[in-house]
């Protein structure tokens, strides 16, 4: 009879592999034997000295805990000879299912294991792809100037007029409850930034500072607060102050305010290589973008559900998605997660596959490029992107940019 624990692997989708586990039953006995010392080892009893509480009474006593122990051991040995035997690549702990023990019996159990598909790409290249580049036009550089002076103007106050759309309005909204008014509270309302329901807008819209109206607020289904969802309730508002942005003259005085610029002609320059710049990178994020689509067209890589669920899942939790709003939320964000775990699988397999990923000397020498740019010491850059744990992020944007050079280069990229 044999002793050994037997592993079978029973099912493998993309994405994940289910193992029947079997430990036979001296296996068991031995567990339980090795767990019962233990309690033993650590149980006073009257009469006993520390240590010496014979075993059948122990099992008396903690017979069900000392089962559960042996259970969790003969899973934790199972999952070390499962990885090794089938030479898996797990992406966590696997789920338990099915455990099933019974005095003189095996015990049974499944492993359900989210492993990394096995992936094929018979295409890499031949792709037609194209880079447009938005020119920065004249328009584009004093609008983005324009937002510069507007992130620097100070509002103003401003006497007797209804506010418009762009000023601030300060008002005190009270709640009306059978007649009688709560204390309210103050709020700054940008018109026109959707700062507040468009009923509440309305109505301030109609004041002029240090008058006061009387109204109904339907909140919306999806509010912020859950308590207010749907409710509909009688509310005072009064009109407290109206400001406006004072803009600052676009000069000298202005460019050196907003940064190490002498004149505005400077400033301009500046603004105009970043958008530029900016351009630039946005062509180059669009080929990439093409690239990854035609690749994803051209070879069958799964996404498998596991995998999206994870990311899904880690995009609740950075979004803090309450729990009544998941399924609308895994509807809207699902086609996402999958593009970006098909994204993932593609340029993960061809990373490995033509030894492209990051080495210790290229992180060292885009530590030290950080370091210049900085004018700092790159044993202190290093230090500090280890503190935040963005070594494994410098690594992979190293990884995906040698991988999108390697695939570029055997595709056409035509400039528009």
């Amino acid at each position: 009879m044999t002793t050994e624990i037997q592993i079978t692997r029973t099912k493998d989708e993309p994405g994940t592999t289910t193992l029947s586990v079997e430990a036979p039953v001296g296996r068991v006995q031995a567990a339980e034997k090795k767990a019962a010392v233990m309690y033993a080892k650590r149980t006073r009893m009257p009469g006993f000295r520390k240590g010496k509480v014979p075993l059948e009474v122990i099992r008396r006593r903690f017979g069900d805990a000392i089962k559960e122990a042996a259970i969790q051991e003969l899973i934790r040995e199972s999952w070390k000879l499962a990885v090794d035997q089938e030479s898996l690549e797990p992406l966590g702990e696997p789920q338990i299912r099915d455990v099933k023990v019974e005095d003189g019996a095996p015990l049974t159990f499944e492993f359900l294991v989210e492993t990394r598909p096995q992936i094929t790409m018979d295409r890499l290249g031949g792709f037609s792809l194209q880079r447009k580049l938005t020119p920065v036009r004249d328009e584009t550089v004093d609008d983005h100037l324009d937002e510069l002076r507007r992130n620097k103007a100070p509002w103003v106050p401003i006497e007797g007029q209804k506010p418009k759309h762009g000023q601030l309005a300060r008002v005190s909204i009270a709640t009306l409850t059978d007649g009688k008014e709560d204390e309210g509270q103050s709020y700054d309302v940008v018109i026109g930034a959707d700062q507040a329901l468009p009923e509440i807008e309305d109505k301030i819209l109609g004041l002029t500072p240090g008058e006061t109206t009387e109204t109904t607020i339907t909140f919306p289904d999806d509010a912020v607060e859950k308590s207010k969802r749907g409710k509909t309730i009688s509310a005072r508002i009064s009109l407290l102050e109206v400001k406006e942005r004072q803009l600052p003259e676009l000069d000298d005085e202005f460019a050196r305010e907003v940064g190490d610029f002498d004149t505005v002609e400077k400033l301009r320059v500046a603004v105009r290589e970043d958008l530029a710049k900016n351009a630039e990178r946005e062509a180059d994020a669009d080929v990439r973008r093409q690239l990854l689509e035609q690749l994803a067209a051209a070879n069958d890589v799964p996404a498998p559900q596991p995998l999206v669920q994870r990311l899904l899942h880690a995009y609740r939790e950075a979004y803090q998605v309450p729990d009544d709003e998941v399924d609308k939320f895994a509807a809207e964000f699902g086609p996402m997660a999958e593009s970006q775990v098909q994204r993932d699988l593609m340029l993960d397999h061809i990373a490995e596959a033509h030894d492209l990923k990051a080495t210790e000397e290229d992180i060292d020498e885009r530590v030290e490029k950080i370091a210049e740019s900085r004018d700092t010491e790159p044993g202190k850059v290093f230090a500090s992107l280890q503190k935040a744990n963005r070594i494994r992020e410098l690594e992979r944007s190293i990884t995906e940019e040698k991988v999108f050079a390697f695939l570029l280069e055997q595709s056409t990229v035509t400039e528009s």
